[in-house]
């Protein structure tokens, strides 16, 4: 009988170490609960951006203002029979120095 009280005492607490410190262990299930939330953070970032990015492509493909409108803005480009007027500032300083 002493034996097997011993016997299942052992295997108690080998299964306690497993479950505590072992392979496969609380801590290390938490710790991987916690990147698995960190991931899907950082997935649903990209899907977000990933959206914005093909409705950006399709406005691109489909029409002509899109692809006007990028041409203004990071080409300078102007439309034949337009007139570009730049405004510029001589008190650019003063400006800043109030903003600031």
């Amino acid at each position: 009988m002493k034996r097997l009280v011993f016997v299942i005492t052992i295997v108690l607490a080998l299964l306690q170490y497993r479950l505590w410190i072992g392979e496969n262990s609380l801590t290390e299930y938490y710790s991987l609960e916690k990147q698995i939330a960190l991931q899907q953070a950082t997935n649903a970032k990209l899907i977000d951006r990933n959206e914005v990015l093909k409705e950006e492509i399709y406005e691109l493909r489909s029409g002509t203002v899109a692809l006007e409108e990028r041409a203004r803005n990071e080409l300078g480009m102007v439309k034949e029979g337009e007139t570009f007027y730049r405004v510029v500032n001589r008190d650019s300083n003063k400006i800043k120095k109030t903003f600031q």
